[in-house]
């Protein structure tokens, strides 16, 4: 007696009834589930992914939700920040519309690190550059974790070179700043967007990551082939945030200033503009501190449509003075 209550004898009989529930389920709905990378993090939009946990006999219909995961901060009004807010503190806007339901909300300060280092090597950084060597250095010693972190190390100036690949060792990571020489033009915009491209959106993690880029410039980009417009749309399809600690030492508000501002806050980072040496010593303290305050949210959208649209997050608190720090959007997968 199969499912639909007849009684089949024949084996022709069994197996036409096996092919025509096939059919059935070959017809019923799928859902392409989409989540964004984050931190490479991505557009910052969603991407495909399955489970694991399914049956291993009978048919297996894959049932995949629409699902985007946000990473940001709180501050206060004095800029310190929020560690104890729940989901009912927080507005949720995705595409200008409250989300279908929320998944998941928590706190997430032990997410593992994957983490660019994208330093400036051209000639507009000579004065400081030994420096910036050293403040990086002592950034990575205490932010990447061995075995659960990890970290690669990218001087650009005309061109971009690795001088280390992704690696949890901080003493390779400290050989590879020192291996940068300075010298040349500025392709900021390209070696973002090359870092977010190869590293982040190619080389996927198989659990989540907080993916961010750290960016030592002046901001001032004379050589790209990228506009800037394209190396912050990597950025956002590879969910990566950008921080940005500025090498201008002037104490003028200079066009790369801007620059920096904008590439850090369409991902959901922070811009850093230190005059005097010291301080971007604790630029690099900030940034560390930050990524061991995020919280993250996972929902799944309202009207969602599997287009290749780029799609708005805005994320507000409900408490007074608080103030919230995240990526701007996301770009959904295209079937």
């Amino acid at each position: 007696m199969d499912s639909l209550g007849t009684n089949y004898t024949h084996p022709t009989c069994r197996l036409l009834a096996l092919l025509a529930a096939f059919a059935l389920a070959c017809t019923a709905p799928v859902h392409a589930q989409s989540v964004a990378l984050p931190t490479n993090t991505a557009s910052i939009g969603a991407y495909p992914s399955t489970s694991n946990d399914e049956p291993q006999t009978g048919f297996i219909i894959r049932n995949r939700v629409d699902e985007v995961n946000v990473l940001f901060i709180a501050t206060d009004k004095h800029g310190k920040f929020v560690r104890n807010l729940d989901q009912n503190d927080f507005a949720i806007l995705d595409d200008h519309k409250p989300p279908q339901s929320i998944l998941n909300f928590r706190r997430e300060t032990d997410l593992p690190l994957h983490l660019g280092l994208l330093i400036d090597v051209s000639g507009s950084v000579h004065s400081r550059f030994d420096f910036e060597q050293d403040a990086a250095i002592s950034f990575l010693v205490h932010s990447v974790r061995s075995g659960f972190d990890k970290a690669f190390v990218v001087g650009f100036n005309t061109q971009s070179q690795m001088t280390q690949d992704f690696t949890d060792n901080v003493q390779l990571l400290s050989t590879g700043i020192h291996k940068l020489q300075d010298g040349g033009g500025t392709a900021l915009y390209d070696a973002i967007y090359r870092a977010c491209k190869e590293k982040f959106l190619k080389d996927r993690p198989d659990h989540p990551a907080r993916k961010a880029i750290v960016v030592v410039s002046d901001g001032e980009d004379n050589q790209s082939e990228y506009s800037r417009a394209q190396a912050i749309e990597m950025a956002q399809r590879a969910e990566v945030i950008i921080y940005a600690i500025s090498t201008d030492d002037s104490g003028l508000i200079l066009r790369g200033d801007k620059v920096l501002e904008q590439l850090a806050e369409a991902t959901g980072g922070r811009a850093f503009f230190p005059f005097k040496m010291k301080d971007i010593t604790h630029s690099f303290a900030a940034i560390e501190d930050e990524l061991r305050s995020q919280y993250i949210v996972s929902y799944e959208p309202a009207d969602f449509d599997a287009d290749g649209r780029y799609r708005s997050i805005e994320i507000s608190a409900l408490k007074k003075d608080l103030q919230v720090r995240a990526r701007k959007g996301y770009f959904a997968p295209q079937q």
